[in-house]
């Protein structure tokens, strides 16, 4: 893949250049850098035309055509095409003034990867999903709140997968509110999207953050990251900037595992797609947390919650609806409880009776929610559960 790092490192080094040259005003100059970091990418993008990341190199070449294209009208520079295709550029004499604020806007900010916050989520607040519950507890709640029993250690990397709307951000925040700790979340699509350069020490500083955050006294901190697959799923191709952010991944990992054995220290991540996560990362997660689908009682408990607010025919039984639900997601079961509200009072809009301030909708039925459930079908296949199970089978670890 030399090839493709020649041109990843080319585009960030004519980019990095770009903005220099743009803050200070050379807008000349700048052009001409922006103008060849956008054909590196386009070359890189059309040499692997099958990479998962071409779509981000062409949204940024895309944002460094716009900013072209800011700087010739503002400023009276030309445009011509070449009879390549590709837009060429003669730069008039003079400069312009400095637009700091719009140059900054292309520079990877480890600030807008992450959110620090104390999430105040109550345990009873996530329904169901008993056994994540206790391995939770077991890994991170119980060792924090006496160490001492704890000789061998415990689990610094948690992995918790599963089908998409089934809870795993309310665990991992339930957790951080149940320990007093700090809850670092962290998007890993958006880690790798500041590919130019920035995801490598976006990593280390993420790490860094965090033993910062324990040295101030933060009884513990967690670092969730949500969609994990995009940071370490297994890839086909891989370019320099990936591939380093990987590495010190693992390398941040082995750090918190191996020298960090006293400190309450979590990383908690979340995919739908455990199966896309290689293995040398994967075993760096000692704990594997499958978070199913909710059961029955977990439904009943769902819809209690979901149409307490709402006015329900006294003849709605909630297990019956729990019985029709079976094998929608608890997401699944929240949108179908708000759309049998919008079906009631869309009918109180359409005869006129909304005019009425007093008006209120009518109850709403078993009927009305037969006739959602006609026209939504679980988020989750019986396909993709079927892979859950098999891979749950090879790899669990509680």
């Amino acid at each position: 893949m030399s090839a493709a790092k020649e041109l990843e490192d080319a585009a960030g080094k004519y980019a990095s250049e770009a903005i220099r040259l743009d803050s200070q005003g050379a807008r000349g100059m700048a052009i001409q850098m922006y103008q060849k970091a956008i054909s590196s990418l386009i070359k890189l993008a059309k040499l692997y035309p099958d990479y998962n990341l071409n779509r981000l190199y062409l949204d940024r070449a895309t944002a460094y055509q716009e900013r072209i294209k800011a700087l010739t009208s503002a400023h009276g520079y030309s445009i011509m095409e070449s009879q390549t295709g590709e837009t060429e550029h003669e730069v008039a004499v003079g400069n312009a003034p400095q637009s700091p604020q719009v140059v900054q806007s292309f520079k990877a900010s480890y600030e807008e990867l992450i959110i620090k916050e104390k999430p105040n989520v109550k345990w009873d607040e996530v329904i169901g999903l008993d056994e994540s519950k206790r391995a939770l507890r077991e890994s991170m709640i119980f060792p924090i709140k006496r160490p001492d029993l704890f000789p061998l250690g415990w689990p610094r990397g948690i992995l918790m997968y599963g089908p998409p709307g089934c809870g795993k951000t309310m665990l991992a925040a339930a957790t951080a509110a149940t320990i007093d700790g700090y809850f670092i979340t962290v998007d890993a699509a958006s880690i790798m999207s500041k590919w130019l350069g920035e995801a490598e020490r976006n990593v280390a500083k993420l790490f860094n953050s965090a033993r910062d955050m324990l040295k101030n006294g933060a009884p513990s901190v967690i670092i969730f990251i949500d969609e994990l697959d995009s940071l370490l799923g297994s890839r086909t191709q891989e370019v320099g900037g990936e591939v380093r952010a990987r590495n010190q991944f693992l390398k941040e990992m082995d750090g918190i595992i191996d020298k960090g054995k006293h400190l309450h220290l979590y990383v908690v991540g979340a995919t739908n797609k455990p199966w896309a996560l290689d293995w040398p990362f994967l075993r760096r997660f000692q704990k594997r947390i499958y978070v199913q689908l909710p059961d029955k009682e977990a439904r009943i408990a769902m819809f209690r919650e979901y149409t307490a607010p709402i006015k329900l025919d006294p003849e709605v039984k909630l297990e019956e609806l729990a019985d029709i639900t079976d094998g929608y997601s608890g997401s699944d079961i929240k949108d179908i409880c708000q759309s049998v509200q919008i079906k009631v009072v869309s009918e109180l809009f359409e005869t006129g009776a909304a005019h009425d301030k007093d008006a209120q909708p009518r109850a709403i039925t078993l009927a009305d929610f037969k006739e959602v459930l006609k026209k939504r079908r679980p988020s989750v296949s019986g396909e993709m559960l079927r892979a859950y199970v098999t891979w749950t089978e090879n790899f669990k670890a509680l």
